[in-house]
């Protein structure tokens, strides 16, 4: 990094900042497609690009295969001290294929991170056939950095699911026991 008189340039200090981030944090929300809609997404930094792994059995990201190679993403990133939002940068998205010269490093990472996989040594072969690994590379351009926050909510309607719960919990749930008197 090349500093002079004045600093370091804006666009030096804006990646040293989605870089730091990137490592210290395994989640993030991207926003993508149009009209555009927010999505959490587990991420890996490696290789000076945030990636993440969709489809199949993994997370979902729908409408990321969609995207113009290469899509404009927005990737907001939370503080880790506080969990609030701390810096929205814009990447530049493109496919890692299996046929990729990057593939076969990016998913052998991406396999050492993940949580609960059942079979390392198989994963990157399950995910060539089933999923996405997307890279997500910085533009250089924040749309939101500390001390230049929005003061927007950021909130989003909830993506439609199939989930629902059970049903009434059990009446026995957060029940006080009973003391009973000791008998000498």
């Amino acid at each position: 990094m090349s500093t002079d008189a004045a600093g370091p340039a804006p666009e030096q200090v804006a990646l040293a900042l989605v870089t730091e981030l990137g490592r210290k944090t395994g989640v993030s929300w991207l926003r993508y497609g149009v009209p555009p809609t927010s999505h959490a997404a587990w991420h890996l930094w490696f290789d000076d690009a945030l990636y993440v792994l969709s489809g199949g059995a993994e997370q979902q990201l729908p409408g990321i295969e969609e995207l113009p190679e290469p899509g404009r993403v927005e990737v907001t990133m939370r503080s880790k001290d506080n969990g609030g939002r701390l810096l929205t940068w814009v990447a530049r998205a493109t496919a890692v294929l299996p046929g990729d010269e990057r593939w076969q490093p990016v998913t052998a990472a991406l396999a050492a991170d993940r949580l609960n996989v059942p079979d390392l040594a198989t994963a990157p072969a399950g995910w060539a056939r089933t999923s996405r690994v997307t890279r997500l590379e910085p533009t250089g351009e924040l749309v939101e950095q500390p001390g230049a926050l929005t003061d927007g909510a950021h909130l989003a309607t909830p993506v439609p699911t199939p989930a629902t719960t059970r049903g009434p919990l059990p009446r026995v749930l957060h029940r006080r026991v009973r003391r009973r008197p000791k008998l000498s």
